[in-house]
């Protein structure tokens, strides 16, 4: 897991307004504030795992993008035919590596 999504991104994502210190990303080490209606830890484990799936699902994305050719290429590519066509084979070439999973 490259990125682990925190415990603190979970409890966010359940309620944006929550006030709460979470020690270590451990979830048994969260204190609410008094105007905080706790979130039961399985809720909090169960958005986590999700996000953490949402995540996981856009690794080809991610990996696509460092590879993609960048803005000053396509702007290049935007005045010569041949840049053009070598922008596109260097696309096709990313999207094959990383195919949608």
């Amino acid at each position: 897991m490259a990125n682990e999504i925190r415990i603190a991104k979970a409890i966010n994502s359940l309620n944006s307004s929550a006030n709460f210190t979470v020690s270590e990303n451990d979830i048994d080490r969260i204190w609410w504030d008094d105007d905080t209606t706790p979130i039961a830890k399985a809720d909090i484990l169960a958005k986590q795992a999700e996000l953490q799936a949402e995540y996981d699902a856009q690794e080809y994305a991610r990996k696509r993008k460092e590879e993609y050719p960048s803005i000053e290429e396509l702007v290049v590519a935007l005045y010569d035919t041949d840049d053009k066509s070598a922008i596109e084979a260097k696309r096709a070439e990313v999207k094959a590596k990383y195919p949608k999973t």
